[in-house]
């Protein structure tokens, strides 16, 4: 068994995009911009638009968040979706999900400049995601993508089940999987039977948030298993949806929970703002 160490992997990803952010100030003057939304008090959400603040610093982006109450209205979200889309130094804008039951998130998602929507959520990056054709890609399954190159894992060919069908990471996982000819098949909260499909499975994608819901019993010998959930237990442990003690004992290759996806879901904002900003110093020096 061997771990998939997104930790480390990130962290040569950072390196790479703070050397290609000093080339683009030499060269034409620009720092590469992020705008971020939170909206109200929850705790996970701050933590993490903590975090990818923390991530801009260190590879020198400019970055601002946009801080908001829970009651705001869906008109002054736009207004502020609007400005950053004019606005020349934002690369990139991000929405921190979820949101407010008052608020249409899709609504918002779909405002966002699609050459600045850097979390690949409007309808026409994701088309393009579908179609095999360049745009932006969510952070989450695209660092899973990265995470399986790095350590040689070729999915062409093979079985792979995905568990969750969101459109934040089972959908565009499922379609990155294709994209990269495996076999795909995705379960969710209907499918009837999931031990049936897993243990099939010569890669397990799993991200629902459920505590221990893959067992070393839906398991074939030598699986790859990708651990995208996060759970954090009564103790107050973070820990994702495979039972990893007694899974790793049969995977070939797993990732830890925590240290293995989430890092990556950072260096993938970091390189998709990165590629943002490219485009955008392109069309201004043409």
């Amino acid at each position: 068994m061997q771990l998939l160490d997104g930790r480390t992997l990130s962290k040569k990803i950072e390196t790479q995009v703070a050397q290609d952010v000093k080339k683009l100030k030499e060269t034409c003057g620009c720092t590469p911009g992020l705008a971020v939304v939170l909206v109200g008090q929850d705790q996970a959400s701050a933590a993490y638009v903590n975090m990818k603040k923390k991530a801009c610093d260190r590879v020198g982006f400019y970055s601002i968040t946009h801080d908001m109450p829970e009651n705001i209205s869906q008109e002054a979200i736009e207004r502020t979706i609007i400005s950053m889309n004019e606005n020349d130094s934002i690369d990139g804008i991000l929405i921190q999900l979820p949101l407010p039951s008052q608020i249409d998130t899709t609504k918002l998602l779909e405002l966002v400049a699609p050459e600045k929507d850097v979390d690949g959520f409007h309808p026409y990056n994701v088309g393009r995601l579908v179609t095999n054709l360049d745009g932006f890609v969510p952070c989450t399954p695209l660092g899973v993508m990265e995470l399986l190159k790095e350590y040689d894992i070729d999915v062409k060919g093979k079985n792979c089940v995905v568990i969750g069908a969101s459109n934040i990471v089972g959908k565009p996982m499922a379609s990155l999987l294709l994209n990269a000819d495996a076999t795909v098949e995705i379960c969710h909260i209907f499918t009837d039977d999931l031990k049936r499909h897993t243990l099939n499975a010569d890669v397990i994608l799993v991200g629902v948030g459920v505590i221990n819901l893959i067992t070393e019993d839906m398991v074939k010998d030598d699986v790859v298993i990708i651990d995208i959930g996060v759970s954090r237990t009564k103790e107050g442990k973070l820990v994702g949806d495979v039972d990893f003690e007694n899974v790793s004992k049969k995977s070939s290759y797993i990732t830890p929970s925590p240290g293995g996806v989430g890092p990556m879901t950072i260096a993938m904002l970091l390189q998709n703002t990165l590629k943002a900003a490219k485009i955008n110093a392109q069309k201004k020096n043409s």
